[in-house]
């Protein structure tokens, strides 16, 4: 690059341009948002569903706000991301999701939402080339201007395509797309009380069984993520890739799943993801998490995706707050 990404980004650190408008959360995307991300969960299609868990509306996914990256809702000059860091994204990667939630989405909110450069720094990769990291600090408020979720997201630039062994099994042409299943199928889940819980106990264990790149296209058609680079055969093997691989937020969208199927939507408050190794179709996600502290109400575990090799593609963490909910 003729000039470094970090010259042109550290002057800009603290900027907020306002980066959604408009963004009216409709119950077929939120239905077709679910479906992309595995989750058959039928509290997002069904309002009797979210009436008898005591929600007022049906909600949207955890990581449903990733649907923001539709043109539509970015106001004239803003770009796909919410602000412009200038990254290439031949050579764009996302290395972290944090989400801290108010309250969940719900079906018939109109968000809207500002976008803060909070930081930009470098750091020398493990191949020795330069890394170039931006972390964007993203508020949504609803149409009374009250604040609903607040996202924290870390890109990465590299000066390269980065080396990385594909995980992935192969696929023929006559492949369906990956299957999610919880496994084993255990009553009583969600939770409804942290009475119920104790530092070691396991989550509803989630298995996505052999990711396809249809699911990818899926993913994007759902959430408005269109880097070629995760349904574009060609352009990915051009820059050096083995072939495509699926957006992080991806598998972030089948770890929400996990954690609402645990605890409810309504009930998380912080939701953490690290993003370890690229998803290859053919890959089997088995995607597990432990309690780690109970402070009733609050509950917080730690939970990881891996492939059937037994590597990690995803560390994350979370909290959920299982105070009573009345149900009139």
């Amino acid at each position: 690059m003729s000039e470094r990404t970090i010259d042109r980004l550290s002057d800009r650190v603290g900027e907020t341009v306002e980066s959604v408008e408009g963004l009216h959360v409709e119950a077929g995307k939120v239905a077709e948002f679910a479906s992309a991300v595995g989750d058959d969960d039928p509290v997002f299609r069904d309002r009797e569903v979210a009436a008898d868990r005591g929600l007022d509306r049906r909600p949207a996914p955890p990581t449903f706000t990733r649907t923001s990256m539709f043109p539509r809702y970015r106001p004239d000059g803003v770009g796909r991301l919410g602000f412009d860091v200038g990254f290439d994204i031949r050579y764009e990667l996302h290395g972290e999701q944090r989400y801290e939630f108010e309250r969940p989405v719900y079906v018939g909110d109109t968000l809207s939402a500002t976008t803060t450069l909070s930081d930009a720094y470098e750091r020398e990769g493990r191949d020795g080339n330069t890394l170039t990291f931006a972390v964007l600090e993203t508020e949504y408020v609803d149409e009374t201007d009250e604040l609903v979720v607040t996202e924290r997201e870390t890109l990465i630039e590299t000066d390269g395509p980065v080396s990385a062994d594909g995980g992935g099994g192969s696929l023929d042409g006559n492949s369906t797309r990956g299957a999610v299943v919880r496994q084993p199928i255990v009553e009583g889940f969600p939770l409804d009380s942290a009475a119920e819980v104790s530092v070691g106990d396991e989550g509803p264990t989630i298995i996505v069984e052999e990711v396809t790149p249809q699911d990818f296209v899926r993913y994007a058609g759902a959430s408005g993520d269109f880097n070629p680079i995760h349904y574009d055969e060609g352009y990915a093997t051009a820059l050096g890739n083995e072939g495509v691989f699926g957006q992080g937020m991806l598998t972030a969208g089948y770890a929400g799943r996990f954690l609402s199927d645990w605890f409810g939507v309504a009930a998380l408050r912080r939701f953490r993801t690290r993003f370890i190794d690229r998803v290859w179709p053919g890959d089997t996600l088995t995607i597990r998490g432990e309690v780690t502290d109970v402070d009733a109400p609050a509950v917080t575990v730690e939970l990881t995706a891996s492939r059937q090799t037994g590597e990690t593609v995803l560390q994350g963490d979370a909290t959920a707050d299982l105070s009573p909910v009345s149900v009139e």
